[in-house]
């Protein structure tokens, strides 16, 4: 463009003009504006390659930043209005209604617009803003479409076009479109669980479950247990769940949640873990006849039972009179010779022991752990120990008085702190009953159980994709991550302004497709399972350009010399933006001392007036508005002192002094007499 100065200074009545030409391009097509969209006052001569916009005689109506459009072919050499934006009130799902926002910001005059928002190649909504414009100001102006996705929307774009028709020239109408790839969403459903071999079982078994769940994207699956209290404890977030060496404790409600962005979907499956039950029978019969001096042998056998502890002893706890011998799962009692002192009732019990904790093991916290021996006779030197793999942890010898014949059940307690490591050991309770004047070994039962140590949540992490500052409109992704045992659940919350947590997604990835200047603040991030809590947060910070200028002259923008005038900036940005007011001089623009946004002028004088400029930015971008201050001067002495005036002033000042003079001879004359020639005469004769 041509003069090369980007500014020109030119006086009025002068003629200025203004010269584009193109390279490269035979046919060029010319456009001229300025940046506020005023009237050009001014004639526009094409000649080949280059376009000249003359103004003569050159006025204050000139005052603005002219541009020059070329368009060669499909090419346009400036970007005149920017890109529209398209934002989503929530992710699309099938079935649901979805709200769609296609804006264009910064545009002016508005009343030129038209914006068409389009599914594929179908229309949804065409908008004309045929209002007029109240104030020479860029706005943004927008259209709204609820429309229900379906499964045929997957893969189709949605678009938005604004068109601006500038009537001032020939230019053609200034077109920009932008497009988003419509991502349907479906929610997860027709959830089901297959379970091998079955859902009873018996201690010792395993159990495969394995989980599926519909849905697009396709539903991450987790697999939870149902607590006593309601609560969810986080299993695995594979589809298949597997469970080896099943307790009756493991018998309860396992949960199979699939999920998406857009929802969840449940099935629940119960598994039964029955105790592994053994049967025991005494041969040869409930009824045994015998002589004296004979010799008769009662078997106690065993089965569904790995290593049996056995126990003879008769009905009312009389002496046995015989010799026990115990081989793998059979026991016998053998009476020799048979006498009076024999005829009884005779039971065979297998000892059992049990192991009982106090709570879960949480790695670091103390536990207590129980070893117990139900109904054991007679309990005389009967021995339990306590072992976690091949070491000793404690053991009790109960030394009691038997003058008491009954069945009891008798324990020992010990407290100890677990560590990760004791994960995969093995407790064995072990207990012994020597009877010495049976003849026979020690008899000994154990049970075993395998230690699970929980490990509280902790290394809570957070990762933001692409960062936690962005630009309204993007996308983010924040995938949160938990150390600990069983794995922990991940909890996503938003913090209030009280301070208080609302809970938004219980996925370890929060996603926010479009992001809005309403989604920044701090989101807390929560690793939870059954032995504790870990939080770590992060702050979003979503950046806005600058819109909504607002620039002022209070009381107006025409004002006379001697006044007072604020010149105020406004910026509607949440954040605020950084406001810098300028005034337009011979050397380019001053940087004026505001307070706020506002310049005072005291007492305004002519070289006030002038063009004033308001620039608001931030990292994201800047926006500026500009006004005219008019200043006019009070009306000058030569007003009040007209010719006709000086005239009339004149001819007053000549009259009153005749009057003057005449006065002064009449009272001159009273005072020293006056003389008449016929008088005289008169007095002569």
């Amino acid at each position: 463009m041509f003069p090369d100065e980007s500014k020109i200074f030119a006086q009025i009545g002068d003629s200025v003009s203004l010269t584009c030409s193109t390279e490269s391009c035979e046919s060029p097509s010319f456009s001229w504006r300025t940046q506020m969209d005023s009237p050009l006052n001014g004639k526009v001569r094409n000649d080949g390659t280059k376009s000249t916009l003359i103004m003569d005689p050159v006025s204050f109506g000139n005052e603005h930043q002219y541009l020059c459009t070329v368009i060669c072919g499909a090419v346009k050499l400036e970007k005149a209005i920017r890109d529209p934006e398209i934002h989503l009130g929530s992710p699309p799902e099938v079935g649901k209604p979805v709200t769609v926002t296609c804006s264009a910001p910064d545009v002016y005059p508005f009343e030129r617009l038209e914006i068409e928002l389009l599914k594929g190649n179908r229309s949804m909504k065409i908008q004309d803003f045929l209002e007029p414009s109240e104030k020479k100001a860029q706005e943004t102006k927008s259209l709204e479409v609820i429309f229900t996705p379906t499964t045929e929307d997957i893969g189709k774009a949605l678009a938005c076009q604004a068109t601006l028709h500038i009537y001032d020239d020939d230019s053609p109408p200034k077109v920009r479109k932008t497009t988003k790839q419509l991502e349907v969403y479906i929610s997860p459903k027709d959830t089901a669980i297959s379970v091998d071999p079955s859902t009873r079982l018996q201690e010792g078994d395993s159990v495969t479950m394995t989980c599926t769940s519909a849905g697009l994207p396709a539903p991450r699956i987790l697999w939870s247990k149902k607590l006593d209290n309601g609560n969810l404890q986080l299993l695995s977030e594979n589809a298949t769940l597997t469970l080896i060496s099943m307790r009756a404790e493991d018998s309860g409600i396992y949960v199979c949640e699939g999920d998406n962005p857009v929802g969840k979907d449940r099935k629940e499956v119960e598994l039964i873990v029955q105790e592994k039950m053994f049967t025991v029978e005494i041969s040869p019969g409930p009824q045994i006849a015998a002589q004296i001096g004979d010799s008769v042998v009662l078997t106690c056998d065993v089965r569904d039972c790995d290593a049996p502890s056995f126990s003879w002893r008769t009905q009312i706890d009389s002496p046995l009179n015989g010799k026990v011998r115990t081989e793998g799962s059979k026991s016998t009692l053998t009476l020799s010779p048979v006498s009076f002192e024999n005829e009884h009732f005779y039971l065979c019990t297998v000892i059992d022991p049990e192991i009982e904790m106090s709570g879960p093991l949480v790695s670091g916290n103390p536990v207590t752990v129980s070893c117990k021996v139900p109904n054991v006779y007679p309990l005389d030197r009967l021995e339990i120990e306590l072992f976690k793999g091949e070491s000793i942890m404690m053991n009790k010898i109960f030394l009691e008085d038997l003058s008491e014949k009954a069945l009891e059940t008798k324990s020992l307690e010990m407290t100890f702190i677990p560590t990760i490591e004791d994960t995969g050991n093995v407790l064995v309770c072990l207990a012994q009953l020597p009877i010495d004047e049976m003849e026979f070994e020690p008899k000994q039962r154990q049970s075993t159980q395998i230690l699970y140590v929980n490990v509280a949540p902790r290394d809570t992490t957070i990762l933001v994709s692409p960062s936690s500052i962005l630009e309204e409109g993007s996308s983010v992704n924040m995938t949160c991550a938990s150390d600990g045992l069983p794995a922990p659940k991940i909890l996503w919350h938003r913090q209030l302004s009280n301070g208080d947590l609302q809970l938004i997604s219980e996925n370890a990835t929060l996603t926010f497709t479009s992001t809005k200047m309403e989604d920044s603040g701090i989101y807390v991030c929560e690793g939870i399972n059954q032995a504790g809590i870990s939080r770590k947060e992060v702050e979003l910070i979503i950046q806005v350009a600058p819109k909504d200028i607002q620039l002022t002259a209070f009381p107006s923008e025409s004002v006379k010399e001697g006044d007072t005038v604020i010149i105020s900036c406004i910026c509607g940005n949440v954040p605020p933006t950084l406001i810098i007011l300028k005034k337009k001089a011979e050397t380019g623009y001053t940087v004026l001392q505001s307070t706020d946004g506002a310049y005072t002028i005291h007492r305004a004088q002519l070289e006030d007036a002038g063009v004033y400029q308001c620039e608001s930015k931030n990292e994201v971008g800047s926006q500026l508005r500009s006004l005219t201050l008019d200043v006019k001067g009070r009306e000058s002495y030569k007003d009040y002192f007209s010719p006709e005036f000086l005239l009339l002033y004149c001819a007053s000042a000549l009259i009153l002094t005749a009057i003057g003079v005449i006065t002064y001879f009449a009272r001159r004359a009273n005072m020293t007499g006056s003389y008449s020639l016929v008088e005289a005469q008169r007095t002569k004769a």
